[in-house]
């Protein structure tokens, strides 16, 4: 069973189909890792050991029928708890919506329900999806399987954590400034942002609404293309969903595990590094960069003068719009436990109404949002932001103009420690620094492993136009072939076992 939970998920699905190993067997095999490990790392708020039995057993009744399945069919799953499961619950990591049963599913869980995929649980997160270390969820933070007493990224740290820890080979999470990326890099997993509108946002539990993007955190680049192609596509209930094809993710990262990127020009961005940055973080980068050179892609520095005013314009358009999207959890219809005879104090009222309300940063953000959209500052702020979104989206305009892909690091540090920045807003929102760009100007942007720094995760950004995110698959896949033929094993393999 221990070597179910350390295959990746293309390896158990190839299992699964060629009779050696059944759903069930696989599904079981996970649940007892989560039952063994979770206790330490914190991923799930929910494991649903029965829903996921039954659906691996359909699986299995299934094939021996001769159904046709998909390549994922009766491979586990966790799926973070922003995104709305029928039947269980979906918190989003905050006390307001504990006890909260979905009548319906997000298209995610729909299209992954379809594909046969084998749903394990919800996975923790930031309260929200507010956070980059998972420390903000109401349920306490997650522990990074690398060193326990660090974080695992957030808001999706569950689901990083889960997946580092070999308790699920799939994860999802979701993308509104980095929030897939980061905790890919401190756990030594590949990451995706899809182009904003290329997976449907309906059934998310809203942060912020321009910005919001689910995608595959996994161990592998194509198993992260795999369930990518399994939950992208045009959704009509979603507004914002792009009415094109999924891009050829799975190929582009076939081929690019063959490692040859000849004729590829690839931009260095000027502006994502120095400063701030970890010395090992830049080495393992510049290492990298070098490997790209190696495998005959062209390398040049680009400058993208306005990608240094994306954290301020950041902090301004995604508090503004989860000050609107989260004006609806007020109290009375959420967070209050009133028993069924409708009788409390005043005191206990009040008591309650704290103990089940937003948190610190949820509050910090909602006021901050709501002040920049307030009369007579509307201009100033949400407004003078929105046009320095504009401005990035032309640096990277210009950018492509004469590069293929832009590369950074993912993250400026490795890991920080546990309560490090909680006392400290800006050195926590420092953590997005490089990815908030892409998230802004709605582009795709993968993670990839790269090496360690002081045995610990770094991770590579390679980043694209919008819709060419079989671009960031193929330059990923080639990165991570390279790096395991130069370390003599992936990344993953050097993680301290649970």
């Amino acid at each position: 069973m221990t070597e179910l939970t350390r295959m990746d998920a293309a390896a158990l699905a190839a299992e699964i189909a060629g009779g050696r190993a059944s759903a069930v067997e696989v599904t079981q095999a996970h649940l007892d890792r989560i039952t063994a490990v979770d206790e330490k790392i914190h991923a799930f708020l929910h494991v649903d050991a029965e829903g996921a039995l039954a659906a691996a057993r359909a699986v299995d009744d299934r094939r021996s029928s001769g159904q046709e399945l998909g390549p994922l069919a009766g491979v586990p799953l966790a799926m973070k708890d922003v995104v709305v499961t029928r039947g269980l619950p979906s918190t989003s990591g905050s006390k307001i919506l504990e006890g909260w049963i979905p009548p319906y599913d997000a298209t995610i869980t729909q299209r992954v329900r379809a594909a046969g995929v084998v749903m394990l649980g919800k996975t923790n997160m930031d309260e929200f999806a507010m956070g980059s270390s998972t420390e903000n969820s109401a349920y306490g933070p997650t522990h990074n399987p690398w060193d326990l007493d660090r974080v695992p990224g957030g808001s999706s740290g569950g689901s990083s954590g889960a997946v580092s820890a070999y308790e699920a080979p799939l994860g999802i999470g979701t993308d509104t400034g980095g929030s897939i990326r980061q905790p890919a890099a401190v756990t030594g997993l590949v990451g995706h942002k899809p182009t904003y509108g290329g997976v449907s946002r309906y059934g998310l539990i809203a942060f912020s609404s321009s910005l919001d993007q689910a995608g595959p955190l996994t161990r592998t680049v194509l198993d992260a293309a795999l369930l990518h192609e399994v939950i992208g596509g045009h959704d009509p209930a979603d507004s914002t969903s792009i009415d094109a094809p999924v891009p050829a993710v799975v190929a582009a990262a076939l081929d690019g595990a063959r490692a040859d990127l000849s004729g590829l020009r690839v931009g260095v961005v000027r502006e994502l590094s120095g400063e701030g940055y970890e010395a090992g973080v830049l080495d393992r980068f510049a290492e990298t960069v070098g490997l790209l050179t190696d495998l005959g892609a062209t390398i040049t520095e680009v400058s993208c003068p306005h990608f240094g005013y994306a954290l301020p314009a950041y902090y301004l358009i995604a508090p503004s719009e989860c000050s609107s999207n989260l004006a609806r959890f007020d109290a009375v219809r959420y967070g209050l436990r009133v028993g069924d005879d409708g009788r409390r104090g005043l005191e206990e009222v009040m008591s309650l109404t704290r103990e089940a309300g937003f948190g610190a940063e949820v509050k910090r953000r909602v006021i901050l949002g709501t002040y920049a959209l307030s009369s007579g500052y509307y201009d100033a702020y949400y407004g003078q932001a929105q046009k320095v979104r504009t401005l990035i989206s032309r640096d990277f305009g210009a950018a492509f103009e004469t590069c293929d892909v832009l590369v950074s690091p993912t993250t400026p540090t490795v890991a920080f420690p546990l309560g490090a920045r909680v006392d400290d807003p800006m050195a926590m929102y420092a953590a997005d620094l490089c990815t908030l760009p892409a998230s802004l100007a709605g582009t795709p942007a993968i993670s990839v492993p790269c090496g360690l720094s002081e045995g610990l995760p770094v991770g590579l950004q390679v980043m694209a136009p919008a819709l060419a995110d079989d671009r960031c698959y193929r330059v990923a896949a080639a990165v991570e072939a390279a790096v395991a033929g130069r370390d003599g094993q992936p990344i993953l393999a050097a993680a301290p076992s649970l």
